[in-house]
């Protein structure tokens, strides 16, 4: 009886195929792993851009805390007119639309405590679980 030399065909086969299962879930990890770095992404972007509009409140102060409060924007309602904080607004919201999927956004004053509340939407329908319509809301004080 000869003694054997090497590995025989079904054994190469098998570590193969054990191989191949194992680049595959590395793969499905790498997927899911980017979805949720770039919802994660999108919602520091959320955060930044909510941060942006406070900012241009803060230094538009009389106007924003003034009569009509001019920084109050409906999510569903576009800015009117040409005056500052209607430039800031459409600036705003132009930047949630190139920085998030379908972004956009709200601001609503309360008048009488002056409590500012931003709420930004978006498209997050690569993240794990499928939601699409996301959230994003800061209350603060001027």
């Amino acid at each position: 009886m000869r003694p054997r030399n090497g590995f025989a065909l079904l054994e190469v086969l098998v570590t193969m195929l054990i191989v191949s299962f194992g680049l595959l879930g590395i793969a499905g990890i790498l997927a899911a792993g980017l979805k949720n770095d770039h919802s994660s992404y999108s919602r520091s972007q959320a955060s930044w851009l909510a941060n942006d509009i406070i900012d241009r409140m803060r230094a538009n102060h009389a106007a924003a805390e003034g009569a009509g409060l001019p920084y109050n924007l409906a999510i569903g309602s576009d800015p009117s007119g040409s005056t500052v904080p209607a430039d800031d607004l459409t600036q705003w919201r132009a930047a949630l639309a190139a920085n998030l999927s379908v972004g956009t956004g709200g601001v609503n004053i309360d008048a009488a405590t002056k409590k500012v509340t931003i709420t930004i939407q978006w498209n997050d329908s690569r993240a794990a679980g499928g939601e699409t319509a996301q959230q994003f809301i800061v209350e603060t004080r001027l």
